[in-house]
This record gives C-alpha cells, sequence and structure tokens, in this order.
C-alpha cells in the first residue's frame, strides 16, 4: 500500500519533519497518526472500500491526508483542479460517482453550486478535521485495496475529461522509480508549489517524496516572491514546477534586480511543457543552478529525465533518458519500431502507468497497443540512449503546463446563440508557451464583443482555458473531408502577426 513507507518512516524516524505548511508542521509520527484519525473521522462519514472521496482546494495537508487515507480504506480519492468551473466539477463528480465532496472557503460557492440539485454531500475541510474524538485507534486495512485507488481528470482531444486510473501499486512504483531517478532521501526538503489537484503536485512531488522520507514544505498557491523566499528560508533542496513558474520566478527576479542563494538546492526540475533554451540559460544566469527537464505524462510517470547520479549535462536538445523501469519504443506509423536517429512517434510502459480510463474501454483499447502506451507525441533515441521530442500527434494546447483540449472551447463557444462555427489553435506565448485562441464566425445580425463572449464561455471552462483573443472570420477554412482545417487557420495568424 501507498501509506506502508509512511507507517515504516514513522518508526524509524518519528521526530522527522514530514509536512509543513504555513504554521503546522508535521512529523512522521504525527503524520501516521492523522492519518489513522482521517480514515476513522471518513469511516464515521460512511467512506469504504466501495466508495469514491474528491477534493476540491487550494492547496493544504488535508489533501495529502484524505490520499493516504482512502488509500488505508481501501477506496477512490478523486482531487479536482482548483481552477475548475461549477460545471466542469459537477460533471468529474457525476462521473465519478462521488457522494462526497471536500471543500474549503475559498472553492465554497462554486462546490456549492457544482452539488446542486445532486445527492453529493458537501464537507467543508476545516470543519472536518476540527472535529473533535476521543479516540482515534490505529486502523489496519483487512481487505484487498481496490484497483481504482485514484482518478485523474485530463483533458481529451474530443473535449470530454479523460478519466485516468491508478492503483496504489502502480503509484508506488511511479514514486519508486523518481526516488531513484532523483536520489531522493530524508536529507531532502522539497518545496511544493503545483496544485495538488494535478498528478504533478499530489504524487510526483508529494506522495514521492514522503515515500522517501523527504521533508515536503506545501505552499497554498504559487507565487514567485513567496516560493524564491521559502526556498531560501526552508533551504530546499529539490523543487518541481513548469515552465511558466520558472518564467514568472525570473521575472520577478530580473525585474527587482534580486538575487537569491540557491546553492543548497540539489535538483529544480521543470516538466508539463517543453522548456525553451532562452530560459534555461536565463534562468542559470541568474540563480546559478540549472533546470532539467522531465517527462511525463497523466497517463503514464516516469518517462524520461536526467539521473542526478550521472555528473554529465544532457545533450543540447534531449529531454533525458528513460526512467528506471521504464520501457520505452519509436515506432513507424505501422508500428514497427525505427533504429536510432530515426523520428516516429514514442510508445511507452512507465514503471506507474495507468491500467485504463474510468468507463471508457473503447478510449483504453485504442491508447494502448501491445502493452505500450500510445503517446501521440513525437520524437527519435540517440545512440547513447538520449531522447528527443520534436513534435506532437494530439491536438491538445499546453498552457502552463496544463492541457486544454480545443474541442472543449469550441463547444463552449458553440453554446452561445450568436456563434455559428468556431475553431480553437494554440498560438506561441513567452510566458505560458502555448495560449488558446478563438476563431468564429457569427450568425447574421449578431455581434457580441469579446467581453460578452468571455463572460458566456466562463460559465462552462475554468480561467485558464478561456480563449486570449476571438477573431471573427467570415467563413471557415475546410478541408478535403469538409472538417475545419486549422492549419490554414494557423497561417491565417501567422501571417497576420509577422
Amino acid at each position: 500500500m501507498i501509506v506502508s513507507s509512511i507507517d515504516a518512516h514513522a518508526q524509524a524516524r518519528s521526530s522527522q519533519p514530514a509536512v509543513r505548511f504555513e504554521d503546522k508542521v508535521f512529523t512522521f509520527g504525527e503524520l501516521a497518526r492523522e492519518i489513522d484519525r482521517t480514515v476513522y473521522l471518513l469511516k464515521k462519514a460512511g467512506a469504504s472500500a466501495s466508495g469514491t472521496v474528491a477534493v476540491f482546494c487550494e492547496n493544504r495537508p488535508e489533501i495529502m491526508l484524505l490520499y493516504y487515507a482512502m488509500a488505508k480504506i481501501g477506496g477512490t480519492f478523486v482531487p479536482l483542479n482548483a481552477a475548475l468551473s461549477s460545471q466542469e466539477v459537477r460533471y468529474i463528480l457525476e462521473h465519478a460517482g462521488t457522494r462526497v465532496l471536500f471543500t474549503d472557503a475559498r472553492l465554497g460557492e462554486v462546490a456549492r453550486d457544482a452539488i446542486s440539485g445532486t445527492e453529493v454531500d458537501l464537507l467543508l475541510v476545516d470543519e472536518f478535521f476540527a472535529r473533535d474524538m476521543t479516540t482515534a485507534p490505529r486502523y489496519e486495512q483487512n481487505q484487498a485495496p481496490t484497483e481504482d485507488f485514484l482518478i485523474i481528470y485530463t483533458s481529451g482531444s474530443t473535449g470530454t475529461p479523460k478519466a485516468v486510473l491508478y492503483s496504489q501499486e502502480s503509484e508506488v512504483a511511479g514514486n519508486a522509480s523518481l526516488i531513484e531517478m532523483w536520489q531522493m532521501g530524508p536529507d531532502d526538503k522539497l518545496l511544493v508549489a503545483l496544485p495538488l489537484g494535478f498528478l504533478y503536485g499530489l504524487s510526483t512531488s508529494c506522495s514521492m517524496a514522503l515515500q522517501a522520507g523527504s521533508e515536503i514544505i506545501i505552499q497554498r498557491r504559487f507565487h514567485p516572491r513567496e516560493t524564491l523566499e521559502a526556498i531560501v528560508e526552508h533551504r530546499v533542496t529539490a523543487f518541481q514546477g513548469v515552465p511558466t513558474m520558472f518564467s514568472m520566478m525570473l521575472e520577478y527576479a530580473e525585474q527587482n534586480d534580486l538575487h537569491f542563494d540557491l546553492s543548497h538546492m540539489r535538483v529544480i526540475i521543470s516538466a508539463g511543457a517543453p522548456l525553451s533554451d532562452d530560459l534555461r540559460s536565463r534562468f542559470a544566469q541568474r540563480f546559478g543552478k540549472e533546470l532539467e527537464d522531465y517527462y511525463a505524462l497523466t497517463e503514464a510517470r516516469p518517462i524520461f529525465g536526467k539521473y542526478y547520479a550521472e555528473g554529465e549535462r544532457v545533450p543540447h536538445g534531449a529531454i533525458g533518458k528513460a526512467a528506471p523501469g521504464a520501457r520505452i519504443i519509436v515506432v513507424d506509423s505501422n508500428g514497427a519500431a525505427v533504429a536510432a536517429g530515426v523520428t516516429g512517434e514514442i510508445w511507452v510502459r512507465a514503471p506507474a502507468t495507468t491500467h485504463g480510463y474510468f468507463k471508457n474501454p473503447e478510449l483504453t483499447q485504442a491508447t494502448f497497443q501491445d502493452g505500450l502506451l500510445r503517446t501521440g507525441d513525437l520524437g527519435h533515441v540517440d545512440a547513447d540512449g538520449y531522447f528527443y521530442l520534436t513534435g506532437r500527434i494530439k491536438d491538445i494546447i499546453i498552457r502552463g503546463g496544463a492541457n486544454i483540449a480545443p474541442a472543449e472551447v469550441e463547444n463552449a463557444l458553440l453554446a452561445h446563440p450568436a456563434v455559428l462555427a468556431a475553431a480553437v489553435i494554440g498560438i506561441p506565448d513567452s510566458k505560458f508557451g502555448e495560449l488558446p485562441l478563438a476563431y468564429i464566425v457569427l450568425a447574421p445580425g449578431q455581434n457580441p464583443d469579446d467581453t460578452e463572449l468571455e463572460a458566456f464561455a466562463s460559465q462552462r471552462l475554468a480561467q485558464f482555458k478561456l480563449p486570449c483573443e476571438y477573431l471573427r472570420i467570415d467563413e471557415m477554412p475546410l478541408g478535403n473531408t469538409g472538417k475545419i482545417d486549422k492549419k490554414a487557420l494557423k497561417t491565417l495568424w501567422e501571417s497576420g502577426n509577422q
């Protein structure tokens, strides 16, 4: 079980700090006891091995307590992105069959709107964990946990969120691979500013570090100044982020001509989106530390990265080597393996690989081939085992590390009575990597302004999914199959921005 490592550390180093959040500090001994207390409270609230519990709030230690407690109960845990709209939250709750939703004061209004008219019980985190009890016995799991321990919802190319399934066994295996690759241990301190509603923050950061016996310092949300100050204050040794976070940290330091001593840091990991050469070199010049590229998917982790034990630098343009325990092949359009240096689609089997998509056997079958996950990413491997990514097949926009399905944004816009046609493309952005841009065709006599369109779309979409611009055209360019030709739209946009 995923919680076994917590129990082991509680025995071996009971008084060592495990989780730090604002003015709270849990040692490993206290963390183990708090997990048992959470189990007790959850079971009193009706949680069981056949139940599903979701959490929708800003970063806080209680998210990890619920994660480990549901693991101990043997049930299913569903973390939600705190930026989602009420309609997006409602969809996930209904799809996952969730009966209990945890939220906080800031997101309470969105959560209440999401469960309106449903049978979902809404619990405020602060009130739930403040409940007193005379005893909290140690809980020993007496049955095998459900295979569907974790459901992560992520944007799919069709516009409907994909529900990615993980077992506790896969969580443990993925963490173990990362611990080996980054040489994480009890002497490390990892600052967590990534959202815990994403796998990157929940598992790759928090769960991985705690499994290694490291201390985690959780920030409620990312802020470049607060993050940099916390790294220095706590003498953090490891940090993970997306390129946008590093760009904002760099921008803050450059604009204010500030210097932060990061000499105590061992590894600084960038993932979630391509890392530009310019950002990498400017970050190293300002902070004296190299950003290390890392690659994984919501469906599989880890896949590529730099091994801490290997001193040499990763060749220019490479993402790294295959992670410990990962099986990777590069194939042509027929699924046949290609030679080193030849570009093809990357197929993987990572230590933590989803065992499928919840309630979607067709997508599960289409995603896997011969036991390998078809990533949809293009690349090649050199003779020394370093992998290079050159593009992607999937129609997904990556904004600051978060996936956006163009179809989902298009469907939201098409619900507006004035919009006859809509097409969303990704355009480059120096801070976020990519931004969604919408081309629309309006109905005759209709002319809603951008403010109206954005207000309408924001009722259906999270803020980060909203288009950066709404461009009106008389008709959509169509390809040979009659579908909207997005390559033509990208060419149109490029011609107007040269």
